[in-house]
């Protein structure tokens, strides 16, 4: 069973995944593209006056314009290598999400498998997008220090892995809160402890803001819209595509049994 699952959901995060890709093909690769030719003036405006200087300067602006000096042309990274690495994401978190399904079905009271999963996507849409979002918006191409990737990167999973962290711990508390105070208290009971964990978390990790102050503000706000729209996209795709086919797998057998009875 667990097997079918995975496989099913495997699917359903390739579909969600070929989804995103076609949003973020048409709402984030031109914000990609504008911050692109922002950095190359940047860096043409930064250069000396000297004649070799601006040589260079023109050669690193040019590479950024038609990919002569760089190993993967824009053309490539904004269709295939966008394709394969949003496909590649979906079908992973397609793989966990039917694992996470598996464990949950059955224990979240009396939702079917179409119900199950529409919840469990919200949930991880929620702890895994917006939670992280808040603290570490994404940022384009020409903002940001190289130097930092590392720092950035690890914090950015380090709020990810603490806001799962505190969803778990969440349903868990509130399930044992039920027989004593009832499902709706103990559903705001279970909120509100995940709410003062991420509250308390995003005010300790450090904040980071390396966005340029010549930046522009309509650009920059475009460029997360599109991240966050392609995520609620692909979350939510991902929860209805393998709640249909999971309803196919684990309850139309059932209905079967009992017409046959």
């Amino acid at each position: 069973m667990i097997r079918t699952l995975l496989i099913r959901g495997m699917i359903a995060g390739l579909v969600a995944g070929l989804i995103g890709f076609g949003f973020a093909r048409a709402f984030g690769e031109p914000s990609v593209a504008r911050a692109i030719a922002f950095e190359a003036q940047h860096e043409h405006a930064q250069a000396p006056h000297d004649h070799e200087h601006a040589d260079a300067s023109a050669t690193a602006a040019h590479s950024h314009d038609h990919g002569d000096e760089e190993l993967v042309s824009r053309d490539t990274q904004a269709g295939l290598g966008l394709l394969t690495g949003v496909a590649v994401f979906g079908t992973a978190l397609g793989g966990l999400f039917s694992l996470v399904f598996a464990f949950a079905y059955g224990r979240l009271g009396a939702l079917h498998a179409r119900g199950t999963s529409a919840l469990l996507a919200l949930f991880g849409f929620v702890s895994v997008a917006i939670v992280p979002f808040l603290k570490y918006p994404p940022n384009p191409p020409a903002v940001g220090n190289p130097e930092t990737i590392g720092p950035r990167t690890a914090l950015f999973f380090g709020m990810v892995a603490i806001s799962i962290a505190a969803a778990v711990f969440a349903v868990r508390l509130q399930r044992r809160m039920q027989a004593r105070h009832g499902g709706w208290n103990a559903t705001l009971i279970g909120a509100a402890a995940y709410i003062v964990v991420i509250v308390v978390a995003q005010v300790a990790l450090p904040r980071i803001d390396e966005v340029p102050a010549e930046f522009s503000a309509s650009l920059l706000w475009n460029f997360r819209l599109a991240a966050i729209g392609m995520q609620a996209l692909i979350w939510a795709a991902l929860g209805l595509v393998f709640g249909a086919l999971a309803a196919r797998e684990l309850e139309r057998p059932a209905v079967r049994r009992m017409a046959t009875a």
